[in-house]
């Protein structure tokens, strides 16, 4: 088997992405669109022209490339045509496809309670992980990647380190939440990482918390099509059914984007059942016109 040799052009791209702080897997990503890109052209893609790229775009589209796929290679494009290639003029023949974003699965704080209580053991290692995703509103990756000195009981705080887009933040540290992870501490002893996996050098993964959330909610009855990210829309909406201000969720979930965070206001059926509709002011002002007559 031999090594694929890095070219000039892709080594370049690569210091490009390093020198601009682009994740590991973002830049596998990126290589991976540049490389399907340079297959279909068959000729080295730098020199690519403006009727080539459209051509490659509706290859994409005749062969069902899904859109958000269609997008990522799109992202990878622009950032090597206009900063590898310092051709910025080809930004303008690339298009983004539009998808729909279905409103994201909500449980209900009774569904949460008895998916926790179907949390399978043994310990209390899977039922604390999961009760830090709903409970602080954490990613899969992040909560695995916790380490027992992120979590602050002085100051009732999480330190999430490298979230999303490699951003480190402070999530919020219930009550409830910290006597469960003291109760799971005093049980596990964890050292190092929160959760570690096996070996104990490495956290636990994403997968490994997948399938517990996915076993706790088969036991506790949920039909919903819930996933393990379920339990962070949760939390996003449950705060937003408190009134709690939607700025303030967006800090703790870590969004770049106040428009991301506001897609909860459309799931927190709560609030819009509770909301005053202005019809009603519109009744009383008629009800009061009826009652007073003719003058």
């Amino acid at each position: 088997m031999t090594e694929e040799r890095t070219t000039p052009l892709r080594e370049r791209m690569i210091e490009d992405m390093r020198i601009r702080g682009i994740g590991e897997k973002a830049q596998q990503s990126h290589i991976r669109a540049i490389k399907d890109f340079a297959s279909f052209l068959g000729h080295p893609p730098d020199t690519a022209t403006p009727e080539e790229l459209r051509s490659y775009q509706l290859h994409m589209t005749n062969a069902g490339v899904s859109p958000s796929t269609f997008n990522v290679r799109i992202v990878a494009l622009r950032f090597f045509f206009g900063t590898t290639c310092g051709r910025e003029d080809m930004k303008g023949h690339m298009q983004f496809r539009r998808k729909p974003r279905p409103l994201p699965i909500v449980l209900s704080v009774e569904e949460v309670a008895e998916l926790m209580a179907a949390v399978p053991g043994p310990g209390l290692k899977y039922r604390a992980a999961l009760g830090i995703s709903y409970g602080a509103g954490l990613r899969a990756s992040e909560v695995c990647h916790l380490k027992v000195s992120d979590i602050d009981s002085n100051r009732m705080l999480i330190h999430v380190e490298e979230g999303k887009g490699g951003k480190d933040r402070k999530a919020m540290l219930s009550p409830g939440l910290l006597e469960l992870l003291r109760d799971y501490w005093r049980e596990a002893r964890p050292q190092g990482w929160l959760f570690p996996g096996k070996p104990k050098i490495n956290p636990i993964s994403p997968r490994q918390l997948n399938r517990a959330f996915t076993s706790a909610k088969h036991m506790a009855g949920i039909a919903k099509p819930a996933t393990l990210h379920t339990l962070r829309h949760s939390f996003a909406t449950h705060l937003l059914e408190a009134n709690t201000d939607v700025r303030v969720i967006q800090v703790l979930l870590g969004h770049a984007k106040l428009s991301t965070t506001a897609r909860y206001t459309h799931v927190a059926t709560r609030t819009i059942r509770d909301t005053v509709s202005p019809f009603e002011r519109l009744k009383q002002l008629q009800d009061q016109t009826l009652r007073r007559g003719p003058e």
